[in-house]
């Protein structure tokens, strides 16, 4: 896909899939797309597995072909490392590389990937171009707005990226030290967006499409990242399209039996019954947040054996659930950490 295609289907659906580690693998963005999702993207992947041959890695950035547009996210701090990621990116045929500047994982940083690599400046610009000279097809970053508040330089990572060629820059809006609390800071967001001379994408605390939407236009942003969101509703990239476009939020049918029943087709073929279990143990939980007698129902899911009677707790506990109101838990803890 050339740079000109990808930011036609940005245009067309402004609203992206966040990379979220140990969530957006193929099962799950397959999913999302048909919920309404745009661009996706995929979680981390090592570049320094990569270089190793793991076939566990290797696994993890296959994607079908009702995923596209899709982009591999890769991340490490060695140059020669993600110049080979990247290619082997290429070489598997997505549509672009996406580069991880906003881990703030510890293992990660502390070898000087992710968020790190936001301290160097000179180094990330030699990174980009090192990349951008070995792959054909476009290459994204998603970063932190800093290291912490006191070195914030998202203008400055902006402008090097657009002088080595990157397609967008993706923000999130907190530093590194922040983590995952706090609020993230979309003023801030949009004063870049005003001076970038490239794409923005924006990203944090999109838990709903009023929300989405909100941030969307009043940041100027070309488009925003949705992740926890989506873990919480998985109706709310169908429900941003609708209000961006027209003003209302079309009502959608709200039916998670009929949710369950097409992720579970969608796994059986690609996905062992351990996998496939633990992937509905974690989706059951965060789409019941909010709903009645969740914490219970948390409970029981984990004391479920295998698939079959964790997918029959699922049909308990969900029949009827269209007709209940979901609270607002966008603050719970387990909704926030380890999204990428």
């Amino acid at each position: 896909m050339t740079e000109s295609q990808l930011l036609i289907e940005l245009h067309n659906n402004p609203f992206l899939l966040a990379p979220m580690a140990g969530i957006t693998d193929s099962v799950f963005r397959s999913f999302m797309r048909q919920q309404g999702a745009g661009i996706l993207i995929s979680e981390l992947i090592s570049a320094q597995a990569l270089v190793h041959k793991s076939e566990k890695t290797r696994a993890l950035m296959s994607f079908l072909e009702e995923e596209r547009p899709v982009g591999i996210q890769i991340f490490g701090e060695d140059e020669s490392c993600l110049v080979y990621a990247a290619q082997c990116v290429e070489e598997m045929g997505a549509d672009f590389v996406d580069l991880n500047l906003g881990c703030p994982v510890k293992k990660v940083v502390k070898k000087g990937a992710g968020s790190a690599l936001l301290k160097e400046p000179k180094r990330l610009a030699q990174i980009l171009r090192a990349i951008k000279k070995n792959i054909q097809i476009p290459l994204t970053i998603k970063i932190r707005t800093g290291w912490d508040h006191d070195s914030r330089n998202t203008h400055e990572i902006v402008s090097l990226a657009y002088n080595e060629g990157v397609t967008w820059v993706a923000i999130h809006g907190r530093t590194r030290s922040q983590a995952y609390s706090g609020l993230a800071d979309w003023q801030y967001i949009a004063e870049v967006k005003a001076q970038s001379p490239l794409p923005i994408i924006g990203n944090g605390d999109l838990t709903s499409a009023e929300r989405a939407v909100g941030r969307l236009q009043s940041s100027g942003c070309d488009g925003v990242m949705i992740g926890r969101g989506c873990l919480k509703n998985p109706w709310i990239f169908q429900e941003a399209k609708s209000l961006n476009m027209s003003g209302q939020v079309v009502e959608v049918e709200k039916n998670y039996l009929a949710l369950f029943e097409d992720l579970r087709q969608r796994g059986l073929d690609r996905m062992d019954e351990k996998a496939l279990t633990l992937l509905f143990r974690k989706l059951a939980i965060w789409f019941s947040s909010g709903l009645p007698g969740s914490s219970d129902f948390r409970r029981a899911i984990f004391t479920a054996r295998g698939f079959d009677e964790t997918y029959q707790r699922i049909e308990d506990y969900y029949h009827g659930a269209m007709l209940w109101q979901q609270a607002d838990t966008s603050h719970e803890a387990f909704l926030m950490g380890g999204h990428g």
